[in-house]
């Protein structure tokens, strides 16, 4: 601004303002202008470093992220190890549950079938006489029910009593491979608590034997900790017991 001015009072330095006063108006709407360019550029900057910020935002969330997942699996990690060896237990119990769970749901999607609409196209095959559509319909659509119906068919030709027998015979095959394995997520459940409370139980015997001998300071310290730690077996248990639990109930309204 300083330049500018010295070169506003120069006779030629600003054309179609003659006169001190003209050079002095000349110099400060000049020198208003140049502020507001200023101003305008320094907007300009900061907006423009300001996106900059905001695509860089999600890279320098990442390593954050990262950092916070590693914590979180590192406290998993410490909580595992300070339940004692029945984690590993109830860890196996886990698995096993988990396993089941879905090899059940599988099976059961596999063998859901739109019931109405089935039967139905049955009961037209077999309205219009045609048995054997019928029988071709249910084999070439293997479910629990379509096989149950199956045996059924077979015997059309048999009295009432003799088709019903070959249903029922049909359906004493068919359920218990529904609920296979399905009473194992319960005992499973109850196993997992069990194995917690024992785990439990033994870290808190642990944990009293340890302090014996000791000062009643260092005694309240090791129990504190020891029963902490303890009841981390506890805490897993519990947890396997409500996800076997949960898929018991399920599957059991499934079925």
């Amino acid at each position: 601004l300083t330049v500018f001015g010295a070169v506003a009072f120069r006779p030629a330095a600003v054309p179609g303002c003659p006169g001190h006063e003209r050079r002095l108006m000349c110099a400060a709407a000049s020198a208003n202008w140049i502020t507001t360019a200023y101003d305008g550029g320094a907007t300009f900057a900061i907006s423009v470093a300001s996106d900059q910020r905001a695509e860089t935002k999600p890279e320098a969330r990442a390593p954050e992220e990262a950092g916070r997942t590693m914590g979180i699996l590192k406290a998993i990690s410490e909580s595992f190890n300070e339940g004692g060896p029945m984690m590993w237990v109830i860890l196996v119990s886990s698995i096993a549950i988990v396993a089941i769970a879905v090899e059940r749901t599988v099976y059961l999607f596999k063998a859901s079938v739109d019931k109405d609409k089935r039967l139905a196209l049955l009961k037209s095959q077999i309205m219009s006489g045609n048995v054997q559509g019928a029988i071709k319909v249910c084999s070439g659509n293997p479910t629990p029910m379509t096989r149950i119906v199956q045996a059924g068919l077979m015997k059309f030709n048999k009295t009432d009593t003799e088709v019903q027998a070959a249903m029922d015979e049909a359906a004493l095959r068919e359920l218990p491979r529904i609920n296979a394995r399905t009473p194992y997520l319960g005992m499973l459940s109850n196993f997992a608590v069990l194995a917690g409370l024992l785990g439990t139980i033994s870290g808190m015997i642990g944990s009293f034997t340890s302090v014996a001998g000791k000062g009643a300071q260092e005694k309240a310290t090791e129990l504190a900790r020891g029963i902490g730690e303890a009841l981390h077996c506890t805490r897993f248990g519990i947890g396997v017991s409500l996800l076997g639990l949960l898929a018991f109930s399920l599957l059991m309204g499934k079925t």
